[in-house]
């Protein structure tokens, strides 16, 4: 192997480790460090080698070994065949749950057929209602939102860093030049940095919320994993509940098993008047909502005071940077906000989004990124707020 081989080789092998991050992998400079230690004493055209030494080195959870399968299988090709009948089993179930039709389906003569099935399916189940998915369906929407990365937002911070574009650092300039005996050499430049931005989700476990409850909650666990310090997740229905430190376990069904414990009030009703209000006195004015993006889940129907909503709604705008409600009736066509709940509220928040399918939850996290990079609109009281996703 020449040099530019060797080199472009190396590529290659640092871009398989970027991109197992990338899938939620947590294989750090060490790791890859020891895969590429150990993929000097394997042969490359064997791909079994390949796979062990990465697989050896890269994971570091049994978690990770159905991501590292997949980027593998993305990178090099192929899956290489492993020893075990208890492995062969479990690829065997994580392929038969990739179709998504009532029967199994008979074998192609073309691998390639097959997954352009498979990814046909995929796209289908991404956009579909999360209330209208059978049993097999839910699993396998399951495994597609554990899969997910979403990069916390960002906000400017106070303090200032050294950077080679930006403002001039007088100060700064001026120290490096009395050390050069009073010659400018150099101009110190400054930006400013950036640190996450607070997220607050307030999911709506009530009845009619029963059927988006899970997938809404496992969300809200991806969104914990990614940003633990910034983030925080409380239930809504008859009472308020905070599990955002059950959801910062990593595995997600830990994590659910663990906040369905402790939400007294799944599948009760709702009063999201009242739960506003414990919400804002007990965390919201003291720290959690201040210049936070709050997310409220919710179809918007309300047993308590529809006044008492609107009252609450106006003190968390006040705090929050920006406020959005995702309703998952907003994403079927003709949908209109007559619910006495969401009529009180809209016109005290940035933005009516779909919360419906797993495609509505990712656009609804762009608008959450969008919402915190933006400056606040300063938008009053009763104007005209978008609803995007109908």
């Amino acid at each position: 192997m020449d040099m530019r081989e060797a080199e472009h080789t190396l590529e290659g092998l640092v871009g398989f480790a970027r991109a197992l991050r990338h899938s939620g992998m947590r294989c750090g400079p060490a790791r890859v460090r020891s895969f590429l230690d150990a993929t000097e004493h394997v042969d490359f055209a064997d791909r079994d080698q390949l796979y062990w030494a990465g697989r050896l080195t890269l994971c570091s959870d049994p978690d990770d070994l159905p991501r590292f399968d997949a980027a593998f299988h993305a990178w090099f090709g192929r899956l290489v065949e492993t020893t075990g009948l208890r492995q062969e089993q479990r690829r065997q179930v994580r392929s038969r749950a990739l179709p998504l039709g009532g029967d199994e389906p008979e074998p192609a003569e073309s691998t390639e057929v097959e997954q352009l099935a498979a990814a046909g399916d995929v796209e289908v189940l991404h956009r579909r209602d999360l209330a209208e998915l059978g049993e097999e369906e839910r699993a396998h929407l399951r495994r597609m939102i554990s899969w997910l990365n979403p990069r916390p937002p960002r906000r400017p911070a106070l303090r200032w860093r050294r950077a080679r574009d930006g403002r001039l650092d007088p100060g700064a300039t001026m120290r490096a030049m009395i050390r050069t005996g009073g010659e400018p050499v150099r101009l110190v430049r400054r930006t400013r940095g950036d640190r996450p931005r607070k997220v607050v989700l307030l999911i709506d476990v009530s009845g009619s919320m029963s059927p988006y409850a899970d997938a809404l909650l496992r969300f809200a666990h991806v969104v914990v994993r990614e940003a633990p310090a910034s983030t925080e997740v409380f239930t809504l229905g008859t009472r308020l509940t905070r599990v955002t430190r059950q959801l910062r376990q990593r595995d997600p069904e830990f994590a659910l098993t663990a906040a369905g414990r402790a939400v007294p009030d799944f599948s009760g009703g709702t009063r999201l008047g009242s739960t506003l209000r414990a919400f804002l006195d007990r965390w919201g004015q003291r720290g959690a909502a201040r210049q936070a993006v709050v997310v409220l889940f919710s179809d918007g129907w309300e047993r308590g005071d529809t006044a008492e909503l609107a009252e609450q709604m106006i003190r968390l705008r006040r705090l929050a940077h920006a406020v959005l409600w995702a309703n998952p009736h907003a994403g079927h066509e003709g949908y209109a906000p007559v619910q006495s709940g969401i009529a009180a509220a809209l016109p005290h928040v940035d933005g009516l989004v779909a919360g419906h399918s797993l495609a509505a939850l990712r656009e609804l996290w762009q608008r959450v990124r969008s919402c915190s990079e933006s400056a606040a609109t300063g938008r009053p009281a009763g104007d005209s707020v978008e609803v995007s996703g109908a």
